[in-house]
């Protein structure tokens, strides 16, 4: 008998079962308007009957990046695909939009059905904790291209009336900034966080009294926030301006994406408390203050932009949805493009 696509590597059989295995985990992310089940070659996604006046699409895609290395190192699969939902929904949340539905993509040396299916798992996990539908996604075997390792890429579309788009012309100086609590590095940086492991040998496996006791691949892989439910209420509460993901580039980065010319966000490090993980990776590396606040979120994953009378009613609301939050700094004039800084 000749040669097969198995033998030289891909188990056609293999990623079949998996579609089998996923097609439940997907059925409690749907939402009414899907037209579709996993399997087809394209998902189906009606866009919602009556709602809009003047709709707008907003998309976004993103990975996990080197994250997936300690889930790797430890077995544990179940979150990370909370984190590859999260990095895109986020995302298209500073628009204002209501994230519809995910996408998936999955690249492999070698199928492993089980890891995938937990893999999976979380993404359907992702997936319902910001209320939008796992339409369908692709998995790829690529003897030879990845080892016994995987990537992971996510693609999310949202929605969103025109008239409510968040676009920052409304941003002033003396509006005020208002900090949303990180659950911890999320999924930035992590180059980094193995470099200052691997150069101070500290083990995965390790439970430094600075951790309080947990695990450092537990407080590694604490999967990241995902902030849609509560920043959809915030935005039906209060004007908000703007809205910035904190991701790679840290504040000062990602903050100036939501303001418009001639503004600076001033935001006071001293006004927010942030997780343990972040002063002992600082310690541990000898990482300049700078050099943290250009790779880490330091604890604030969102920051929203609202007027000063607004600061209270959006940190009350969100507190009382289990988000804490802080007023974090205020925009201040400045000139031409518009920039950050952190005060300590």
């Amino acid at each position: 008998m000749g040669l097969t696509y198995k033998d030289a590597g891909v188990d056609i059989e293999a990623g079949d079962a998996l579609v089998e295995r996923i097609k439940p985990l997907a059925a409690r992310t749907l939402r009414p308007e899907v037209l579709s089940g996993v399997g087809g070659f394209g998902g189906l996604f009606a866009i919602p009957p009556g709602k809009y006046r003047e709709p707008v699409l907003v998309s976004g895609t993103d990975g996990v990046g080197t994250k997936l290395k300690i889930a790797l190192a430890v077995g544990k699969h179940d979150t990370v695909g909370i984190d590859l939902v999260a990095m895109s929904v986020n995302d298209v949340l500073t628009t204002g939009a209501e994230p519809l539905f995910f996408l998936d993509y999955l690249a492999t040396g070698r199928l492993d059905v089980a890891q995938a299916t937990e893999v999976v798992r979380g993404i359907a996990e992702g997936c319902a904790r910001a209320g939008c539908t796992l339409l369908g996604g692709e998995t790829a075997e690529h003897p030879g291209a990845h080892g016994t390792e995987y990537d992971l890429a996510g693609f999310c579309v949202g929605i969103v009336e025109r008239a409510r788009l968040l676009t920052g012309r409304s941003i002033r100086p003396g509006d005020a900034l208002v900090g949303l609590a990180s659950s911890g590095l999320h999924s930035n940086g992590f180059s980094l966080v193995r470099r200052i492991l691997a150069d101070a040998r500290v083990a995965l496996d390790a439970r430094p009294p600075e951790l309080g006791g947990a695990a450092v691949s537990e407080v590694l892989l604490e999967p990241t926030r995902i902030y849609v439910k509560d920043v959809l209420a915030l935005l039906e509460a209060v004007e908000v301006k703007g809205l910035a993901h904190v991701t790679g580039s840290g504040l000062p980065g990602n903050v100036p994406r939501c303001l418009p010319e001639g503004t600076c966000a001033a935001l006071e490090t001293r006004s927010w408390p942030r997780q343990p993980v972040f002063d002992w990776l600082q310690r541990l590396g000898k990482v300049a203050d700078a050099e943290m606040d250009s790779t880490f979120n330091m604890g604030l994953g969102m920051v929203a932009v609202v007027a000063p009378a607004a600061v209270q009613p959006a940190i009350a609301l969100l507190r009382g949805r289990g988000v804490p939050a802080w007023e974090v700094g205020r925009v201040e004039a400045s000139s031409g493009e518009p920039t950050a800084v952190v005060l300590r």
